[in-house]
């Protein structure tokens, strides 16, 4: 997932919004009013993902992705190996653990398996908050409540949970901040993100942190997997479908992994592994090539604290769409006559309209356009006439359809990527395209729009075989699926 400053992925998008007092209007008054037309048809001109622009990031996605495998370095794409070589293949037996820290809260989660015929007999998670102040203490500190909490969740083991005896608790570990990972159970922090300030930790293997943690507390269990969040979408999906070959996070963030060949890998130099496959990482968020970028994009792009990096989240990611509209709509009011004569005092505070608010304004089949003008109201304090309702939903179905869109493409130069390497692998046969995260489960256009342009891009025929389709916390299930299928333990399964 991308290290910009973001929250975790997964669940992040919601629709719900609590309601608000009516607000009182405070209002700048513009000088001169233009139509808003012109800026509208503009938008839609610069937005626009007709098909030769969609092959030429499908195109430009994959030559990426053989760069960024050649040499770290050589492109945009980091291509991260995740060191996941054996994939859950549905045996797998027994009790395992998933610890997930992604942002503010971490989630402990427990799943007892039962191989090929009971598969999942029983799970049951906790999600727990991390205090502010140990977002700004030490690495022990944090470690420590975290072991904590894992430690209580243990203690409430009973039922259909059981250990054999002998052995420890084993934990698949998704630690969703940037990470240099160095084997299957082991990685260095690069730097934390989202919020988190901890001293002591970067430059260590976090899963050394967590280790050390369980031992000072006398818990008797260790990680036998550590993943990123995309990678255990992957994992988990895998376990109920053997035709997942790729899996992409679209939540607040964005990210896509997939299994690859590693005779395919030129900077491995000589490491295999012993299935001939791995998963790779590919932070796809940074890819840049050939986006159809907007005045709008380029303002939010040079005002974030990564400038210059990360574009195609920034162009498909629930963080961002809310606020390109949101710059849309103030331009609109500034220079053209949308709201009448006045510019809402509110409509300049960045990220005040959110992506879940363009969905919610875009479910809304009304007459009279009503939840828009609430949601217009209620979050910038504006008031709306009709005219100016039916152009904010034409804003945000711009932002969206291109995101949707560009999304689509990017999977398409994934599968394209390895087709091209094995042909009949992907195209000629039934594959999977696993998807997690609050803006591809939440917004229906969004979802509609990606699967069009897979569709167009593929052909008829091809796109009956691509399967994409949605995994609900995958993640979670999957970090538990992969310490067992890397378990310390000899598999009787």
């Amino acid at each position: 997932m991308s290290v910009a400053a973001i929250s975790t992925a997964v669940g992040s998008f919601h629709l719900s919004r609590s309601p608000r007092r009516m607000p009182r209007y405070r209002m700048a008054v513009r000088s001169s009013a233009v139509s808003v037309t012109p800026i509208l048809n503009n938008l839609q001109k610069e937005c626009a993902t007709p098909l030769p622009i969609l092959r030429h990031v499908a195109d430009a996605m994959a030559a990426d992705m053989r760069a960024g495998l050649a040499a770290d370095g050589g492109s945009d794409l980091k291509m991260i190996l995740s060191y996941v070589d054996t994939l859950p293949s549905g045996n797998e037996k027994g009790l395992f653990y998933a610890l997930d820290l992604g942002g503010t809260n971490f989630r402990v989660l427990r799943v007892q398996l039962g191989g090929k015929e009971e598969r999942v007999i029983a799970t049951e998670f906790e999600q727990m908050s991390i205090p502010q102040e140990l977002m700004f203490g030490t690495s022990e500190q944090l470690f420590d409540f975290i072991a904590s909490g894992l430690a209580k969740f243990a203690q409430m083991e009973a039922g259909k949970f059981n250990l054999p005896p002998g052995r420890l608790r084993e934990i698949g570990f998704t630690f969703s901040f940037p990470v240099k990972q160095t084997s299957i159970d082991s990685g260095i922090l690069m730097k934390w993100t989202k919020g988190f300030a901890v001293s002591g930790t970067a430059g260590r293997d976090v899963v050394a942190c967590l280790n050390e943690a369980m031992q000072r507390l006398g818990l008797e269990m260790r990680v036998s997997a550590l993943v990123n969040d995309t990678v255990g979408t992957l994992a988990g999906a895998r376990y109920w479908d053997d035709d997942v070959m790729v899996a992409v996070i679209l939540g607040t963030g964005t990210n896509a992994c997939y299994v690859e060949r590693t005779d395919a890998i030129p900077k491995l130099q000589g490491q295999d592994s012993s299935s001939g496959r791995t998963i790779i990482n590919t932070e796809w968020g940074a890819f840049s090539d050939g986006l159809p970028l907007t005045e709008y994009d380029r303002e939010m792009d040079a005002a974030s604290i990564n400038p210059g990096e990360q574009i195609f989240e920034k162009t498909i990611s629930g963080m961002y769409l809310g606020e390109i509209a949101r710059r849309v709509l103030l331009k609109m009011a500034e220079a053209g006559d949308l709201f009448g004569i006045s510019v809402p005092e509110k409509l300049s505070t960045p990220f005040i309209l959110g992506t879940p608010d363009l969905c919610a304004m875009q479910q809304d089949n009304s007459d009279d356009l009503q939840v828009v003008g609430s949601i217009l109201s209620n979050v910038a304090e504006i008031e709306s006439s009709l005219s100016a309702r039916k152009i904010v939903v034409e804003v945000c179905d711009t932002i969206v359809k291109r995101g949707g869109r560009l999304a689509g493409a990017g999977i398409v130069g994934i599968l394209q990527k390895m087709e091209q390497d094995s042909k009949g692998l992907i195209f000629g046969k039934r594959t999977v395209v696993a998807m997690d995260g609050g803006l591809y489960e939440h917004y229906p256009q969004y979802r509609r729009y990606l699967q069009d342009a897979v569709t167009e891009l593929l052909g008829t025929e091809i796109s009956k075989n691509v399967v994409i389709g949605h995994t609900k916390d995958g993640s979670g299930i999957g970090a538990a699926l992969l310490a067992a299928s890397n378990s310390m333990y000899e598999h009787d399964f």
